[in-house]
């Protein structure tokens, strides 16, 4: 229990730290509120029409790609890792053409996301 003294007492004056700064910025700083602040939107433009648009479907389906490549480099990158511990359990062509059974699914998903023509984006459809 000794070896976590030290990181309790960073926490403690971590978090100390942070809720002296809080209480400070409350009592020390300026309250003005201006058009800006009051303003639903803080992005630096003025809201205009009604906040229910449509949305294009390309849109959802470029987040549906990023989740899936990210998704892919969560699994790549331990792979990568422990590629040479794993040679030793396993035998080395099994280990590799495993990887590259994945790869091939991420493909065929990617060059029928592509024939698709998710990626054009001036195009109609």
């Amino acid at each position: 229990m000794k070896a976590y003294v030290p990181i309790l007492i960073v926490f403690i004056f971590v978090m100390g730290f942070a809720v002296t700064n809080i209480i400070l910025t409350h009592l020390v700083g300026k309250r003005k509120d201006t058009r800006a602040k009051l303003m639903p939107y803080e992005c630096g433009m003025d809201p205009v029409g009604s906040a229910h648009q449509r949305f294009s479907v390309k849109f959802y389906l470029v987040a549906m790609l990023f989740i899936l490549f990210d998704i892919e480099a969560i699994f790549l990158v331990p792979w990568a890792v422990v590629f040479k511990s794993l040679i030793t359990k396993l035998s080395r062509p099994f280990v590799f053409i495993e990887m590259m059974v994945f790869f091939a699914v991420l493909l065929v998903g990617y060059v029928y996301v592509w024939k698709k023509g998710l990626f054009e984006w001036n195009s109609t459809n």
